[in-house]
């Protein structure tokens, strides 16, 4: 490491802004120190607007730059070394993260370009010119945009995993079985068991506690209290969901308690649905 990366304990610089979702965020603030090693089932991208960030790889080793992106489920920390940035939690299996994923090779993928200086100038806009920049959903995207290269994937998943994500996503009770799940589609568990870790990445309970881990960080956003938000989203106490954080997130709960938080429907288009203001696929393409 260099003395940029040294360990230390993660702490806020200035306020942050979480513009939270059910699925994802938009975190902007400056902030030092380490974040240990995590997985999460987002696509994490970060863009500094001043300075750089560092990320590594489960192999320890560090790497810095403006624009960082990881790749869903990949063990990695971060350090934001005091930098001013953007941190963007996209759901991999919405149009836009299916067609960001589509793009990545390796676990931790590190931008500079053109690609950065897109999101960085629309962000920067966001934060010191508010009126003039565009909305939040629309600028989230265009983030997600910029950082996607090429024609979206014709390739999307298999419509009965879709059912049970879209299922899942739009329900109010997040105690779905694997069994309740596989009905819906009319499999038998073990098959849509590996159906489902085939196409998503991980297995069903894995991605149902990550629902819930995303349902409870939106519902910080309004219920403001650790324990409201572990029972909104069905964990089984605030001790449940803050072992859930620390091992996906890196962090505590509490550290969305701090800063401004609003709370938005997702930004994102449904896996099943055409990215807008993209070309259709030709057909058979």
């Amino acid at each position: 490491m260099t003395e940029t990366q040294s360990p230390g304990a993660y702490r806020w610089i200035s306020d942050p802004r979480w513009y939270l979702w059910e699925g994802g965020f938009l975190l902007l603030a400056r902030a030092e120190g380490v974040v240990p090693a995590h997985a999460h089932h987002a696509i994490q991208i970060v863009v500094a607007l001043e300075g750089e960030v560092c990320v590594a790889a489960q192999d320890g080793e560090w790497r810095g730059g403006r624009g960082v992106i990881v790749r869903p489920d990949a063990v990695h920390g971060f350090n934001c070394n005091g930098a001013l940035g953007a941190m963007l939690f996209v759901d991999p299996e919405s149009a836009e993260g299916t067609w960001l994923c589509n793009s990545l090779t390796r676990d931790i993928t590190i931008v500079s370009g053109a690609r950065v200086e897109s999101s960085a100038a629309e962000l920067r806009k966001f934060i010191d010119q508010p009126f003039e920049s565009l909305e939040i959903g629309a600028l989230i995207r265009h983030c997600v945009r910029a950082f996607s290269p090429g024609a979206p994937p014709a390739r999307r998943l298999d419509h009965r995993v879709t059912k049970v994500l879209n299922a899942i996503r739009d329900g109010e009770d997040l105690h779905v079985s694997l069994e309740k799940a596989a009905d819906m589609v009319f499999l038998s568990p073990s098959r849509f068991a590996h159906l489902f870790k085939e196409q998503v990445g991980l297995p069903f309970s894995r991605y149902v506690l990550w629902r819930k881990l995303t349902r409870a960080m939106a519902a910080i956003a309004s219920e403001r209290t650790i324990s409201a938000a572990a029972h909104a989203a069905d964990f089984a106490d605030a001790a449940h969901l803050t072992r859930t954080f620390y091992q996906m997130v890196g962090m505590a709960p509490s550290a969305l308690m701090r800063g401004d938080l609003a709370r938005l429907a997702s930004p994102f288009s449904s896996s099943d649905d055409h990215v807008p203001g993209t070309p259709l696929a030709a057909p058979g393409g």
